[in-house]
């Protein structure tokens, strides 16, 4: 069953995108969706062996703002960081595995980028890297994140390796991230759930 809102709240503007602060339109009370879940293309180079200038970790969170890859000289606000571990595989790593807490999750998806919907809530992996190849699906939990309307909660997203170069030690992915604050729904457009 669906709860009614009271009163339309106001329309907040952030970083030149407006955000209903507390409308009512689904079963859990959430505010609406109001941006629009997108694929990039980006990539990341790992945390050895490459200049120390190049960005090494995505912020899933900071994707909004647009500025998702960071360096990890620079921060230690980020959900995964990429890199090589000693069998020279490459790997994915959330903060667990890097000794930040284990506040951040992936997850190896069994099905195409193309076919997740939602993100699970369950079922990912905090404290060790995840190996990965040329078309390997993920699952990503954020580090946990406030929202305007005062609940934390986390932000999902999935990518999708389109290569790797052993070479200049980077990885190549496409990304959709739900920035929308509670909201698990992982297609392109205003989610719904």
């Amino acid at each position: 069953m669906s709860r009614r809102c009271p009163l339309f709240a106001p329309t907040v503007a952030v970083t030149g995108l407006v955000v209903l602060a507390a409308a009512c339109t689904d079963t859990n009370g959430l505010p609406a969706a109001g941006i629009n879940n997108v694929v990039d293309s980006t990539s990341l180079f790992a945390l050895f062996g490459t200049p120390i200038a190049t960005p090494s970790a995505y912020d899933v969170t900071g994707r909004l703002s647009g500025h998702p890859l960071v360096r990890t000289d620079q921060t230690a606000a980020f959900d995964f960081a990429f890199n090589f571990d000693s069998l020279r595989r490459p790997v994915l790593l959330p903060t667990g595995a890097v000794g930040l807490g284990q506040s951040s999750g992936l997850q190896q998806a069994s099905v195409s980028f193309d076919a997740i919907k939602v993100a699970p809530t369950s079922g990912y992996v905090f404290d060790k890297g995840l190996v990965v190849d040329s078309g390997a699906v993920v699952i990503v939990r954020s580090r946990p994140t406030g929202c305007l309307f005062g609940v934390t909660v986390f932000t999902y997203a999935k990518l999708v390796v389109v290569a790797i170069d052993t070479t200049a030690r980077r990885i190549d992915f496409r990304i959709l991230v739900d920035q929308n604050c509670g909201y698990r729904g992982l297609e392109p457009g205003i989610p719904t759930q």
